[in-house]
C-alpha cells in the first residue's frame, strides 16, 4: 500500500511540474512575441484567457496520452514521442477553444504557435536531463556496485546493458569485441575498449569484478579463451544462454548463467530432426526401461513432448521412480503414463508389463554401468546387462514391438572390462533376433555422459569444493563425452530412421583429455590448477583404458539421414553358438562361479581382454571377503 501510495504521489508531482511550466512557456511566448519587451496591460486579457483555457486542455491532454506511464529515471524515446502528441494536440484543441470563446482578438497567433514549442523542449529536456544525471550518478556510485566487463558489444550485449540499468547492483564499465569495426564505439554509454586479449589489462585497469559473456551463439573455443583469462585474472564469468536455449526469450540479467563445463566441451550440441522424431513417437504407446536413471529420464521428458499415445516407465529403484513420476505430473499434465517398479530380469514380471500396456517401441536403458562395481560384482552384471536384456528383447519380440531400442556404450569395443563385454553380449543377441519376427532391433552406442549419476563430473565438482585435490587416474588419460540431453537425442533419431539390425554410433569429435577437463573445471570455479587445487594421479581403476573406442575395424561406418549419425557395419553373428553360449554362461551364474564366467564371456566375446588377471581377480576376492569377515 505504501509503495503504490509513493508512486501515486511521484506521478501527481510531475503532473504538477508539467503543468506549473505551461503559464510559464506561454509568458514566455509573449515575450518572444514582442522582442524580448515588456508586454503591454492590453495583452493582460488575452493572456489570463489563453493561460486558463491551456492549462486545463493540456491536464486532460496529458492524462490521455498517459503521460505519466513511464517513469523518468528510463525516459525513453516513446516516452517523448507520447510527451510531443500530448502537447501537440494540446495545442490544437486550446487554439480551436479560444477562438470559441474570444474569436482569438487577444491572443496574437505567434504565440499560439511558439508555446507548444517551448513546452515540448522544456519538458523533453527536464527529462533527458533527469535520466542523464541518473545514469551519471548510477555509473559513479561504485561502492555497492559490481563492475562489469561486457564480452560482444552486438545485440545481445546492448540489451543486457539496457537490463543492467534497471539494476543498481551492476555497473557496466567496458565492453570487448574482436571486430576491430567497433573499437572505440559506444553501446549504450559503455565504450568498447578492446578484444578478448585485453581482458588481462582491462580486469587490473578498471578494477573488474565479474565478465558477462554476452554471445549466444559463441564457439566453444571462444568461450573457453575467455574463462581461461578471467580465471588467470581471478575473476569468474557468467554467459547468456545459447541460442537454442534462448528460444526466442529476452535477454536480461536473469537468463545468466555460470559457465559449464558443457559450453567448454569442445563440441557442438547435437541437433534433432523434429520431423523424423515426431512421426515415430506421436502416438505411439512407448515403454522405456531403467526410466528413472540418468539417460532413462531425459529420454521421458524429450519424448513427452512429442506426445506419445502412453509412456511407460519402468525402474527398479522406487526413488529414481518416484522422481521421474512427479516430474512428468507436473510438467505434462496431459501425458498418459505408466510407473512401474520392477526388475527387468523377472520374466514373468515383463511379460505382465508387455501384456498390460502393449507397446510399439522400447527403449531399453537398464544396465549396471559403473566399471569399477561390476569388476567386483561380475555375476550381479551378467544377470542384469545380459540376461536382463534378453528377458526384456524375447518380450518385445513375443508381443511383436514394433521397435526396439538398445543403449549401449562404447566401452563395448575391444572390452576390458566385465561391463563393456556384457553390454557388448547384449548387442549380438539383439543382433540375432532381427533374424526372425516383426521387431526391428537396433543398438546406439555412445560415450561417457556428462553429469550423470557417478560420471567424472560431479566427483570433480564434489572435490573442488572441499579444497582439492581433483584425483585423475591417468596424465593422457581421455574419453569422448556427450550431454545427457544430446544422449537421448541420439537414441531418439537412431529410433526413427533405424530400420532393424543396425549400430548408431554418434559422431562425437575428438576425445577429451580428462586431465583437460579437470584444468577447466578449476578454472570456472575462479582458481588455478596445481596453485589453488591440486591434481593428482591415482592410476587406470580395474579394467580401465587408456583411450576408448567408438567401433571395430571391421565395423565399417557409413553416414545417415542425419548429419552427426554413423552407422556401424554389423558383424556376422552365428545365433547357434551365441545361444549355446548363453546357456553355458547362465549355468555358470547359477554355480556363482567367477571365473568360469570370465572365461563364458570371453569366449562369447573374442575381442574381450580383461585388464584384470585371473590370479589378480582372485585375490581381490579373497581381500573382499576378508574384509566381509572382519
Amino acid at each position: 500500500m505504501k509503495l503504490k501510495s509513493k508512486g501515486m504521489f511521484k506521478r501527481v508531482l510531475i503532473f504538477t511540474h508539467d503543468i506549473g511550466w505551461v503559464p510559464i512557456v506561454i509568458l514566455a511566448a509573449y515575450w518572444l512575441r514582442l522582442n524580448l519587451g515588456l508586454i503591454p496591460k492590453a495583452m493582460l486579457p488575452g493572456i489570463v484567457e489563453l493561460v486558463s483555457v491551456a492549462i486545463v486542455v493540456n491536464a486532460i491532454s496529458f492524462w490521455i496520452f498517459g503521460c505519466y506511464r513511464g517513469v523518468w529515471r528510463f525516459a525513453s524515446i516513446p516516452d517523448l514521442l507520447r510527451l510531443f502528441k500530448a502537447i501537440l494536440m494540446g495545442a490544437i484543441a486550446t487554439t480551436v477553444m479560444c477562438f470559441m470563446i474570444g474569436r482569438l482578438q487577444t491572443i496574437p497567433r505567434s504565440v499560439l504557435v511558439l508555446y507548444p514549442l517551448l513546452l515540448i523542449g522544456i519538458l523533453s529536456t527536464a527529462r533527458v536531463a533527469y535520466r542523464a544525471f541518473k545514469d551519471h550518478n548510477f555509473k559513479l556510485d561504485f561502492e555497492n556496485k559490481t563492475r562489469v566487463l561486457l564480452v560482444g558489444a552486438g545485440r545481445a550485449g546492448e540489451m543486457l546493458v539496457r537490463d543492467l540499468e534497471r539494476h543498481a547492483e551492476f555497473v557496466p564499465v567496458a565492453f570487448i569485441d574482436d571486430d576491430l569495426h567497433k573499437q572505440g564505439q559506444e553501446v549504450r554509454g559503455v565504450r568498447v575498449r578492446g578484444s578478448v586479449n585485453d581482458i588481462p589489462r582491462l580486469l587490473e585497469e578498471f578494477a573488474i569484478e565479474a565478465v558477462l559473456i554476452t554471445m549466444p551463439s559463441a564457439s566453444r573455443k571462444d568461450l573457453d579463451r575467455v574463462v581461461q583469462m578471467c580465471a588467470e585474472g581471478g575473476v569468474k564469468c557468467r554467459t547468456l544462454p545459447s541460442l537454442t536455449e534462448l528460444a526466442g526469450g529476452r535477454i536480461e540479467i536473469s537468463r545468466l548463467r555460470p559457465v559449464t563445463v558443457e559450453d567448454l566441451l569442445g563440441r557442438d550440441p547435437v541437433e534433432l530432426d523434429p520431423g523424423y522424431v515426431a512421426k515415430f513417437l506421436q502416438g505411439k504407446r512407448v515403454l522405456i526401461t531403467g526410466g528413472g536413471g540418468s539417460i532413462g529420464s531425459e529420454l521421458c521428458r524429450q519424448i513427452s513432448r512429442h506426445k506419445p499415445g502412453t509412456l511407460t516407465v519402468l525402474d527398479n529403484s522406487e526413488y529414481n521412480l518416484y522422481r521421474i513420476d512427479q516430474e512428468l505430473s507436473t510438467g505434462y499434465p496431459a501425458l498418459i503414463f505408466n510407473s512401474m517398479l520392477g526388475d527387468v530380469q523377472n520374466e514373468q514380471f515383463m511379460d505382465n508389463v508387455f501384456h498390460q500396456c502393449r507397446p510399439e517401441v522400447v527403449f531399453h536403458a537398464a544396465a549396471y554401468k559403473h566399471v569399477p562395481i561390476m569388476e567386483d560384482n561380475i555375476i550381479q552384471g551378467i544377470c542384469n546387462n545380459v540376461f536382463g536384456t534378453q528377458v526384456v528383447a524375447d518380450a518385445a519380440k513375443r508381443h511383436a514391438v514394433g521397435t526396439f531400442v538398445l543403449i549401449s556404450t562404447d566401452k563395448t569395443v575391444n572390452p576390458t572390462n566385465v561391463m563393456g563385454a556384457t553390454k557388448r553380449v547384449a548387442e549380438l543377441y539383439c543382433q540375432t533376433l532381427n533374424e526372425s519376427g516383426a521387431t526391428h532391433f537396433l543398438t546406439t552406442r555412445f560415450g561417457n555422459v556428462l553429469g550423470s549419476a557417478g560420471s567424472v563430473v560431479p566427483l570433480f565438482e564434489r572435490q573442488i569444493a572441499a579444497g582439492g585435490p581433483v584425483t585423475v587416474t591417468h596424465p593422457e588419460v581421455t574419453r569422448y563425452f556427450m550431454t545427457i540431453p544430446e544422449a537421448a537425442s541420439l537414441i531418439l533419431q537412431a529410433g526413427a530412421i533405424g530400420k532393424g539390425d543396425e549400430i548408431f554410433v554418434l559422431d562425437m569429435g575428438e576425445p577429451v583429455c580428462i586431465r583437460d577437463l579437470a584444468d577447466k573445471m578449476i578454472r570456472l570455479s575462479g582458481l588455478q590448477p596445481d596453485r589453488d587445487i591440486q591434481i593428482v594421479y591415482t592410476g587406470l581403476r580395474p579394467g580401465e583404458k587408456l583411450h576408448e573406442e567408438l567401433f571395430y575395424e571391421q565395423e565399417k561406418l557409413h553416414h545417415t539421414l542425419h548429419p552427426k549419425l554413423l552407422l556401424a557395419g554389423c558383424c556376422t553373428v552365428d545365433s547357434g553358438s551365441l545361444m549355446d553360449g548363453l546357456e553355458h554362461l547362465n549355468q555358470v551364474v547359477r554355480s556363482y562361479d567367477h571365473d568360469q564366467a570370465i572365461i563364458v564371456l570371453k569366449s562369447l566375446v573374442p575381442e574381450f581382454h580383461p585388464a584384470i588377471s585371473m590370479e589378480e581377480r582372485q585375490h581381490r576376492h579373497i581381500r573382499r571377503g576378508l574384509r566381509l569377515v572382519k
